[in-house]
């Protein structure tokens, strides 16, 4: 079955995946776009978990303010090329709009809660989709909530 552009470029819009893994999924599931991105999402756990043993030793620290309220968050990768590029920043600002709003009160509570762009995923979900799509390990180390 041929798959059309349109629909791959639509996926990539939604995944974040790349055009390749976009055009597998689409095919694999006869162009049906739900199953394409839970095929995406699928692969994005596996390759998380074949990255998990590697070390994540930089990364960055953000602090978010709001309200009188103000989260800090530590997201580790493994490379300072990712700690610099912008969709990883994009993503740290993502996590710490997060924490900012969180009621957990622990890391393992934090990943397990929904992830607010997404409430299909858990933020643990939201963070192998981003693992997948960067290509590295990371992981959010810790977060704190100060008023």
């Amino acid at each position: 079955m041929g798959v059309a552009l349109e629909d791959i470029k639509k996926l990539r819009t939604m995944t974040g995946a790349g055009l390749g893994d976009c055009k597998k999924a689409l095919a694999e599931s006869n162009g049906n776009l739900e199953e394409a991105i839970e095929i995406i999402r699928k692969k994005g756990q596996a390759v998380a978990a074949k990255r998990s043993d590697r070390e994540a030793a930089e990364g960055c620290v953000l602090v978010k303010s709001e309200n009188g309220f103000a989260a800090i968050i530590a997201l580790k990768c493994e490379t300072d090329f990712v700690a610099k590029n912008a969709d990883f920043a994009e993503y740290v600002a993502e996590v710490a709009n997060q924490a900012l709003t969180t009621e957990a009160a622990d890391i393992d509570a934090f990943l397990a809660e929904a992830w607010a762009l997404d409430t299909t995923k858990t933020v643990k979900e939201a963070l192998a989709a981003q693992i997948a799509v960067i290509g590295e390990n990371m992981n959010i180390r810790r977060f704190a909530q100060v008023e």
